[in-house]
């Protein structure tokens, strides 16, 4: 496949003070879910895709194409090795980083387990925070009968990611044979996980491009989720009828991605955005909203509403929760200094200014217990009296030493 990478580079800097928006489908996967985000609704997105295999992209309709390729791979892809994937995209991470210059937001959307989604995704998210955008990953985890090759190459990969990006959205397809059937096909089961994907990014679409009534602005975005590196779950639930904020709030709570409400609880960044049309009354949206605050108490929570003629008798909530799994490590000017206990003889003070600070509070100073020896006696033979009978009183023989008896040992 004849590819120049450095003619597929899109500059963009909307004149009408739009968001840009640039959404990369990453390995086979995200190529093939993002052929599906090809409708008039995301017609001020800009598609890239980037793979190792020269096939998939030819069947892809993007404007970008980026083929991350060497001699020794021959079109045929990385082999399922996230290691190879991940070293061809640092070798052109320029090229990236160019290809996401001008945009305010970056969507990845990507499989994890095999070896293009894996490798490349985190780079690139790296990529697209050093040209100065939002980075929001939208990714899936392999099933369980996938096999643990492919389980522990995604949770790497997912590490990896949230190192990188700014938020990461995040579906175990495992959580789909919540509804699914016995009956449902292979090709339908991957539809549902796909789908579920789509909706997380056609709700943060929606949020950041439909005007709305209490506008969800791109920086009250960015504050609650830049640089945070958070693992994010979301929903995105449709009613209709007179009781559609009740039957709205029902699923949502009852959503099986959010674990019984298990991950309303845990979060500490929710994200919500309703979508109806001109009839969409204030009481609907307290009602919502109440609801979903009484769930999550110690979060922080931005809230937005959307108007459209074409959701008429409809509501539509998306709502992502985000929780940060890891806080970053202290600079070293806010670690605390060491108390030393020190015994016996004491080194020079350079000296121990010098020498490395062991910085683990869980670390303790493990004591050797004195370890009591026995003395070498040797038993004597009774002499005379060794036919003699022994001895007996309460079945011990009283012949033999009280210390042996009773196995006290001697100093």
């Amino acid at each position: 496949m004849e590819t120049e990478n450095q003619n597929l580079i899109l500059e963009t800097s909307p004149a009408d003070g739009r968001l840009a928006v640039k959404i990369f489908g990453v390995g086979n996967a995200g190529i093939e879910l993002l052929s599906t985000l090809a409708t008039p609704e995301f017609a001020d997105a800009e598609f890239a895709v980037i793979n190792t295999e020269a096939a998939s992209l030819a069947t892809s309709a993007a404007p970008v194409k980026i083929h991350l390729e060497n001699k020794l791979l021959r079109g045929l892809g990385s082999g399922g090795d996230p290691d190879r994937s991940g070293a061809l995209a640092e070798e052109q991470f320029a090229t990236l980083k160019s290809t996401c210059a001008g945009a305010d937001v970056v969507f990845i959307v990507a499989g994890l387990g095999g070896g293009a989604g894996s490798g490349i995704s985190p780079v690139l998210a790296r990529a697209a925070r050093e040209a100065g955008a939002l980075v929001l990953a939208f990714v899936s985890q392999p099933f369980e009968c996938e096999g643990n090759r492919r389980e522990a190459q995604a949770q790497t990969a997912l590490a990896q990611l949230k190192a990188n990006a700014d938020s990461v959205i995040c579906l175990p397809n495992q959580k789909i044979f919540k509804l699914i059937d016995e009956n449902t096909s292979v090709l339908d089961t991957f539809r549902v996980t796909g789908g579920f994907l789509i909706e997380g990014v056609r709700g943060v679409w929606q949020m950041l491009t439909r005007p709305g009534l209490i506008q969800v602005h791109f920086a009250d975005l960015c504050n609650l989720l830049r640089d945070r590196h958070a693992e994010s779950t979301f929903a995105f639930v449709e009613t209709a009828g007179p009781a559609r904020s009740r039957e709205a709030v029902e699923k949502i709570l009852a959503h099986p991605l959010f674990d019984d409400g298990r991950a309303l609880t845990e979060s500490d960044a929710i994200l919500v955005n309703l979508t109806a049309g001109n009839d969409l009354t204030m009481s609907e949206v307290s009602r919502v909203m109440e609801q979903i605050k009484r769930q999550c108490v110690r979060a922080q929570i931005i809230m937005g509403a959307a108007m459209s003629a074409d959701f008429k008798n409809r509501l539509c909530v998306t709502v992502i929760a985000a929780k940060q799994t890891g806080a970053p490590p202290a600079p070293a000017s806010q670690v605390a200094p060491r108390t030393e206990t020190i015994t016996g003889t004491s080194p020079a003070p350079a000296a121990r200014r010098n020498a490395p600070l062991d910085n683990n509070p869980r670390k303790k100073t493990t004591i050797k217990k004195p370890v009591q020896a026995q003395l070498p006696f040797t038993i004597v033979s009774k002499g005379r009296f060794d036919k003699s009978e022994p001895t007996l009183h309460h079945g011990e023989d009283l012949d033999v030493p009280t210390f042996i008896r009773r196995g006290i040992a001697l100093n």
